[in-house]
């Protein structure tokens, strides 16, 4: 898109929200105000560098998305407090105190400087999206069911995934690479160049590290066409497949425990940022085995949670 229809999208995006707004009102969403405060305050916090040093098609790019996101997220928000689902205290808190965790406190506080935060600039979005969290189990996850007919054949579909020749490692990823590519992710967001992608794993990072959805944030922004849509799953991955990859990421993911995400890792095809699932030895898995199912169970749960959450 050249810059002049590029401005013209965002003025148009812009005005359709606000026809009979204030001046310093970007949108309105019911009685509820975005105002372009809010919006360069949260561009300010998602993106190293700010629009003012980005090129103008950058920096409405980024505007647009951005406005677009809280939007969503106010109309989810006024939903969860309709039906009372907002976070009390003490689940922020908790949260707060889980992301706060692993690092010092001149090391936090230099995370939250780097996204341009506070302590309550976090703590409200924390409350946000822990209460969008809770509609989305109450309206989508806890309406799903699996019967033991769907966990058999995707078993039976799979089976020979299931059989580990070598120890393997069920890893999901996201990946950001330096060139134009036919990208699948759900916001068709594409690093066109080293620089681009740079800062792109660098935003995407900080964004994991203040406690966003992993799987949610691959489906909108890995470049990976095979993994991006099922949350950045690339199932099981033989720890020889790992070493032949890149020594430093097996080093890197061997010493990591589930749960667990790296930090950014260069490779011959770009930027990578992995999430370790679980670890598994060698041999073949029986459907009888309950670990087994619990997996296809909670893959089978992830598809359908995030393409609805996407719908």
């Amino acid at each position: 898109m050249n810059r002049f229809f590029l401005v013209a999208a965002l003025a148009a995006t812009l005005v359709s929200c606000n026809r009979s707004a204030p001046a310093n009102v970007a949108a309105t969403v019911n009685s509820k105000s975005i105002t372009y405060a809010d919006l360069d305050k949260q561009v300010a916090s998602q993106f190293s560098t700010s629009p003012e040093r980005s090129s103008d098609d950058q920096a409405n790019i980024q505007k647009l998305e951005v406005l677009r996101s809280l939007i969503d997220s106010e109309i989810m928000l006024q939903r969860a407090e309709r039906q009372s689902l907002m976070a009390p205290d003490t689940e922020v808190d908790a949260k707060y105190n889980e992301l706060k965790a692993p690092y010092t406190q001149e090391e936090f506080q230099r995370q939250l400087l780097a996204r341009k935060m506070t302590v309550e600039d976090l703590k409200a979005q924390l409350r946000r999206d822990l209460s969008i969290q809770r509609l989305f189990n109450k309206e989508i996850t806890s309406q799903i069911t699996i019967s033991e007919k769907d966990i058999a054949e995707f078993y039976n579909a799979n089976k020979p995934s299931f059989n580990l020749a070598e120890p393997q490692v069920h890893m999901s990823q996201i990946l950001v690479t330096p060139g134009l590519d036919n990208v699948r992710n759900l916001k068709g967001d594409d690093a066109q160049d080293e620089a681009s992608a740079r800062k792109k794993i660098e935003g995407i990072m900080q964004r994991l590290r203040g406690g966003e959805d992993f799987a949610a944030i691959a489906q909108n922004y890995s470049e990976d066409p095979n993994s991006s849509q099922n949350g950045g799953d690339m199932g099981y991955i033989p720890e020889s497949s790992l070493e032949k990859a890149n020594a430093d990421l097996r080093k890197a993911v061997m010493a990591m425990q589930p749960g667990q995400i790296t930090g950014i890792i260069h490779t011959s095809e770009g930027y990578r940022i992995l999430k370790v699932i679980s670890k598994e030895p060698a041999g073949q898995r029986e459907l009888t085995d309950p670990k087994v199912q619990q997996t296809i169970r909670e893959t089978l749960i992830n598809r359908k949670d995030q393409l609805l959450k996407a719908a």
